[in-house]
C-alpha cells in the first residue's frame, strides 16, 4: 500500500514513542498478558470514514499478531453508532496501541469528513475542491490523502512539486510578467507556472505572460466572475482566500475551475470514534 512507507513507519514510531514512554503502567498492572479478545471501533458521530489501513499499521506496529478487520469502506459515509473496525489479539497490545491508532484515525476521517461537506457544496458546478501545504508538519501525505477519499483534488505536496509566483516573489521582483517569465525559464513541460493575483490589472498581465494557472486571491463574487471573463479559457482559475461553507457555491458558480480550501488541513475537527473491548476471550 502507498502509505507504507519508510516516512510512515518513523512517523508512527515517534507517536508511540512519545505516547507510550517507558510503558503502559495501567494496562500491564491490569492484564494479563496472555489475555485476548476482541475490541470494536465505533463511529459516535456521522463521518466520511479515513484511515482504516493506518489505523491497522499503527496497531500492528504495537504488535505484528494483531487481527484488524475494516468493516465499512473507505470514502464510506458512515452514521452514528456505526462499528467500522474489528480489533482482535493481546489485550495489552490493544489498549497501549489504542490512543495513536486513534489519534491518526480521528484526524484523517475528520479530514474527509469536512472535505465531503465542501464537495457536496459545489457538486452542481464543475469546480473542483483542492487542499492546500498547511498541513501538519510530518502529516501531509496522510492529510491530502483524506482529502482525496473525501472527494477533494490536491495542491502542490511540496515545493518543488509545482511553481507558484506568490505576492512576495512579484513584491521582490515589482513585476509579475517578469517573475512568470523567470519562472517559466526554470521550469519544465512537467511543471506548471500558477501565479498568484489580486487584481484584474495583474491578471491581464499575468495571462500575457503565458502563467498556465492563476491564483485569485481574496476576491469577491463579482471581480471573480469578471475575471473569469477576462481569462476566458486561457488558464486554469483557482479561487482562494475566505473560502467557507456557506460561500463556495456561489464562488463555484462564478466558473472557477478550482477553490483551494485551507481550512481542510490546518483547522481539523477530529472526528468523534471511539474503541471498546467487545468480546473477552475465555
Amino acid at each position: 500500500m502507498w502509505f507504507d512507507t519508510p516516512h510512515l513507519r518513523s512517523l508512527i514510531d515517534l507517536a508511540l514513542t512519545e505516547d507510550i514512554g517507558t510503558g503502559d503502567h495501567a494496562t500491564l498492572a491490569t492484564i494479563a498478558a496472555d489475555q485476548r479478545g476482541i475490541a470494536m471501533v465505533t463511529a459516535k458521530s456521522a463521518a466520511v470514514l479515513c484511515g482504516v489501513p493506518v489505523f491497522a499499521q499503527v496497531m500492528r506496529r504495537v504488535d505484528p499478531e494483531l487481527e484488524i478487520a475494516p468493516l465499512c469502506m473507505e470514502g464510506s459515509q458512515v452514521a452514528a453508532g456505526t462499528e467500522v473496525a474489528l480489533v482482535r489479539g493481546r489485550l495489552q497490545s490493544i489498549l497501549t496501541a489504542e490512543r495513536t491508532a486513534l489519534n491518526f484515525l480521528q484526524r484523517m476521517t475528520g479530514i474527509a469528513t469536512l472535505t465531503r461537506a465542501y464537495s457536496d457544496a459545489v457538486a452542481p458546478y464543475p469546480t473542483r475542491i483542492a487542499d492546500t501545504r498547511k498541513t501538519l508538519p510530518g502529516f501531509r501525505a496522510l492529510d491530502k490523502y483524506a482529502v482525496r477519499v473525501g472527494g477533494g483534488v490536491n495542491h502542490r505536496t511540496a515545493l518543488d512539486a509545482g511553481i507558484l509566483v506568490k505576492e512576495n516573489h512579484t513584491a521582490a521582483l515589482g513585476s509579475v510578467s517578469e517573475a512568470v517569465e523567470r519562472a517559466r525559464a526554470v521550469g519544465s513541460h512537467l511543471l506548471r507556472v500558477e501565479v498568484e493575483v489580486e487584481s484584474l490589472a495583474d491578471l491581464d498581465e499575468a495571462i500575457q505572460a503565458g502563467a498556465e494557472v492563476v491564483l485569485l486571491d481574496n476576491m469577491d463574487l463579482d471581480m471573480l466572475q469578471a475575471a473569469v471573463q477576462q481569462v476566458a479559457g486561457r488558464a486554469l482559475i483557482e479561487a482562494s482566500g475566505s473560502m467557507t461553507l456557506d460561500r463556495v457555491n456561489a464562488v463555484a458558480a462564478t466558473g472557477v475551475d478550482l477553490i483551494s480550501v485551507g481550512a481542510l488541513t490546518h483547522s481539523v475537527v477530529a472526528a468523534d470514534l471511539s474503541l471498546r473491548l467487545a468480546k473477552l476471550d475465555a
